[in-house]
């Protein structure tokens, strides 16, 4: 683990198919956008041998941000797998959006990996949201460790933001974050810095210096050893308290000493078992050089110390149907075949490609296998339960892909050409479907209002979006039949601007973005009664119908009620259908506003009718004339739909986020405790107020909130509200 020898530079380079499980590590890098995560990977990817020279964000030149939304915003927003070999292991590097819009990309990441790389920048901290993935990582057990990358700042400090991590990330045990090497400072600088030109190994307590950009090894001097004393004794005890040998605190408390062989067999097994989250410091390689600093050290933890594919629990698998299946030996090559899409993709050349991990089986080229899906259609994505062919099998770097021949289980691998599959869905054997638990993905509540910037773009629209959604599961579609409005639902604005982005570049559409309308109602505020004269008499056969309703409101959600009291035959039987279906018709186009109408009771009382020019198209029309009669003499009340809104927040947000919530016209019914610092808010909010709601809260919250929203009924709106509505009702 860095201490150990150098890999072989024979095994370092690209990765291509793995033979076996135990040699591959899936490794997920998290932490905040601008922490050094895609920086990071090419420093590694450098190290390995896998690329000669190491690309830059700033110049787009990096290997896992390719794409052109990428290059120009200058931060991943998508997920990025990179292999890389070394020393005889596959290690698949998946690089992770940092920005919280792209949360999507970062579940899908955790469900492919099988350890994590939690990037935290010296400069920048731990933000909150770093915080709290690390929390649903400890929760599932997941290895973690820890890299500090912008050591260059002016104002980097290793040791007090490892403390930092202790105090963030230990929890009750912070002796369970603990450096496995400090940093060794070249010459001070003319401003006062001293850059790190090394590192310091406090097990083997030697010297590895990268100032030549190479990793050379020395031995510390006389002088240097009792600086280093107190942090290999901490870690030499944090190390022992998590070993399964319980004997070997007693031997070291008793004055043994305890072999570095052994010291460190212990730390690679707590690593692996979760239990242990070791410190390290890497930096990019400078122009010219061959290694980054620490990236020899990090690439030897990957290895050595993250555990392999078998060693990760095969998340539950069922029948398409629901049935419990139980796979035997997991993550067996010669299992039966159980994969999963974590990324779906569109290439203009290529078609659909997507990312799969195996979990069991191995997956070949050009053989058919069953395609199942969790049927999210309430997100616009197609219900599904299918057979197909898969195209080729390849790993990617970057835009590149190499062919591969096979993907074991533990693997990953890009397959071509499904185009049923999407994100989530699980690939099995064609006689023997299964179906595999889905992964928690976020709710989008962010709408975005689109139409077809023209009649082009009209008839690829439907298309376009159908492609977009398939792609990305934190994506909903929704098709507003009360608004008449087509609705991406995004989780921010980045995401939405990456959506229209994607819509023009990938599938030649161009939208336009309009306001986002809610679902408002109208009722009637108290009783009314209208008359409806429909007489056209002109020679020939006329139209003659008059009838007289009655219009009283009910309490909410009873709908329309229909109630015929007509005596003595003033209306015939057989048009008192027609007069329902008038002021139905009516109702759904609204009597004030053009809102639909609810929960009101209309009693038909009287009318009129012609033996000759009486039809039932006249008794529609004047029992929709009866209606907006009513309608005129009635106080009108504008209904607005209001959602059940719940938002998870950190105690010292509790405060604002109330207030907030106050100020939106919301009513707050409860709080509650939810553990870990952090409460449950409860209110009864308009929807009209938290349109924007998803941007404001991560605004208030500093990225820590978390909401959900639930739709309760629909409730008068205060009047000056309702005023502004019909105004412009009347504009439009």
């Amino acid at each position: 683990m860095g201490d150990k020898a150098n890999a072989h530079p024979g095994a370092a380079g690209r990765a291509t198919a793995a033979d076996h499980p135990a040699s591959v590590r899936n490794v997920v890098l998290v932490g905040h956008s601008g922490s050094g995560k895609t920086t990071l990977v090419e420093a590694l990817a450098l190290t390995a041998g896998a690329v000669n020279r190491a690309g830059r964000v700033e110049d787009g030149g990096t290997v896992s941000d390719y794409d052109e939304i990428e290059h120009r915003q200058q931060r991943s927003v998508q997920l990025s797998l990179v292999p890389v070999e070394w020393g005889g292991y596959k290690i698949n590097l998946l690089d992770t959006p940092g920005y919280a819009d792209f949360v999507g990309e970062l579940r899908a990441g955790l469900r492919a990996a099988d350890a994590a790389l939690f990037v935290v920048s010296a400069s920048d901290g731990v933000d909150g949201s770093t915080r709290m993935v690390w929390e649903e990582c400890a929760a599932v057990g997941m290895p973690r460790a820890i890299v500090i990358t912008h050591l260059e700042a002016a104002r980097a400090d290793f040791e007090e933001m490892t403390r930092i991590c202790a105090e963030t990330f230990g929890g009750d045990d912070p002796d369970a974050v603990l450096p496995l090497y400090l940093p060794l400072h070249g010459p001070q600088g003319p401003d006062g810095h001293a850059p790190v030109t090394g590192l310091t190994g406090l097990l083997s307590q030697k010297l590895f210096d990268y100032s030549s950009g190479e990793r050379k090894e020395s031995e510390p001097g006389p002088e240097q050893l009792p600086a280093i004393e107190e942090a290999r004794n901490r870690l030499i005890e944090g190390i022992i308290a998590e070993s399964e040998d319980e004997t070997l605190m007693d031997r070291y408390l008793g004055g043994e000493a305890i072999d570095v062989k052994s010291l460190i067999d212990d730390l690679e097994r707590a690593v692996a078992r979760g239990v242990f989250h070791p410190v390290l410091a890497a930096a990019p390689a400078a122009d010219g050089a061959k290694q980054g600093l620490g990236t020899v050290e990090l690439l030897d933890l990957v290895t050595g110390g993250f555990p392999t594919p078998l060693e990760r629990e095969t998340p539950a698998v069922t029948t398409p149907d629901g049935r419990p299946r139980e796979i035997e030996a997991a993550c067996d090559p010669d299992g039966p075949l159980v994969a999963e899409v974590v990324k779906t993709a569109s290439d203009p050349y290529v078609g659909r490609i997507s990312l799969v991990r195996v979990f069991s089986g191995t997956l070949h080229p050009d053989e058919t296998v069953h395609v199942s899906g969790h049927g999210l259609t309430d997100r616009g994505h197609e219900d599904h339960d299918v057979d197909e062919r898969i195209g080729a099998l390849s790993t990617p770097f970057g835009k590149q892909q190499r062919t591969l021949t096979h993907c074991i289980a533990g693997d990953l691998a890009c397959v071509a050409k499904l185009n049923r599959a999407e994100t989530g869905d699980t690939l099995s054997a064609k006689d023997d479907p299964l179906l595999m638990e889905p992964w928690e993905m976020p709710d989008p509540l962010l709408p975005l209002a689109i139409q077809a910037h023209s009649k082009a773009d009209e008839d690829k629209l439907s298309q376009g979006l159908a492609r977009l959604v398939a792609e990305d599961p934190t994506m909903r579609l929704e098709q507003n039949q009360d608004t008449h409005q087509v609705v991406l639902w995004c989780l921010g604005e980045a995401h939405a601007d990456v959506a229209l982005e994607r819509l023009r570049s990938r599938y030649g559409v161009q939208v336009d973005v309009v306001p986002h309308r809610v679902s408002l109602r109208e009722t009637f505020a108290d009783r009314s009664a209208g008359r409806g004269r429909h007489v056209k008499q002109s020679g020939g056969h006329g139209q003659y119908a008059i009838c007289e309703i009655e219009v009283e409101p009910l309490p909410g959600g009873s709908g329309i009620e229909f109630v015929d009291k007509v005596v003595g035959g003033a209306v015939p039987r057989q048009f008192i259908p027609s007069v329902e279906k008038g002021v139905r018709a009516q109702a759904a186009k609204g009597v004030a506003a053009g809102y639909p109408l609810i929960d009101v009771r209309i009693t038909l009382r009287d009318g009129k009718a012609h033996s000759v020019d009486s039809s039932d198209a006249a008794f529609q029309t004047a029992g929709a004339l009866a209606l907006r009669e009513a309608a005129s003499d009635a106080r009108i009340h504008l209904l607005e739909p209001v959602a059940e809104v719940s938002v998870l927040v950190g105690d010292s947000y509790v405060g604002p986020v109330m207030s907030d919530l106050s100020g939106r016209r919301g009513r707050v019914v409860g709080t509650e405790q939810a553990g870990g610092g952090r409460t449950l808010v409860r209110a009864e909010v308009p929807e009209i107020e938290i349109d924007r709601y998803a941007v404001d809260l991560r605004s208030l919250s500093h990225g820590t909130a978390r909401f959900g929203r639930r739709y309760t009924r629909h409730e008068p709106m205060p009047s000056h509200v309702a005023e502004k509505v019909r105004e412009q009702a009347k504009e439009n």
